[in-house]
């Protein structure tokens, strides 16, 4: 007879003074932050991603720095409304931007916007008819560099 091997419980099953803490905390951040949003004009409450009371400064984080410059001007009404949620009273508000951690940037690559081979030929010849020198050495090397760029000689 083969013996059934013994369930396993994970290890937020187990009950312990550090993982109620923990949970607490969490659930304060989500009540803080629900307040916080109830707070804003909804354009603004969509751009608050969290937010985290650590000793007497509440910790708000965004997405952008002009989102976070705009959350700036609500401090005063951010902190009336998150004090009864706190047994401290709050001194100072801080916004943190969320940097992208990931590495991955998903921007597209920008490229320059190289003119054609004719339009590169009209400031090479028209440069050549200039009399200030130096305006037309400028030419010319743009229309060199530019050449270049292009791949066509």
């Amino acid at each position: 007879m083969s013996q059934k091997p013994p369930a396993f419980k994970t290890s937020l099953s187990f009950h312990s003074r550090t993982i109620a803490y923990f949970y607490s905390q969490i659930e304060q951040q989500k009540r803080a932050l629900q307040r916080i949003q109830a707070v804003l004009p909804e354009p603004l409450a969509k751009q608050v991603r969290h937010c985290l009371i650590k000793d007497k400064k509440l910790l708000i984080y965004t997405d952008s720095a002009a989102w976070a410059s705009q959350l700036r001007f609500y401090n005063y009404a951010i902190l009336a409304a998150i004090a009864p949620l706190t047994r401290t009273s709050i001194a100072l508000m801080q916004v943190k931007i969320i940097a992208e951690q990931t590495g991955l940037v998903l921007r597209s690559v920008r490229k320059a916007n190289i003119p054609s081979g004719e339009k590169i030929a009209i400031i090479r010849n028209d440069s050549l008819s200039i009399r200030d020198d130096q305006l037309k050495q400028a030419l010319l090397r743009l229309s060199a560099t530019l050449e270049r760029l292009s791949g066509n000689p």
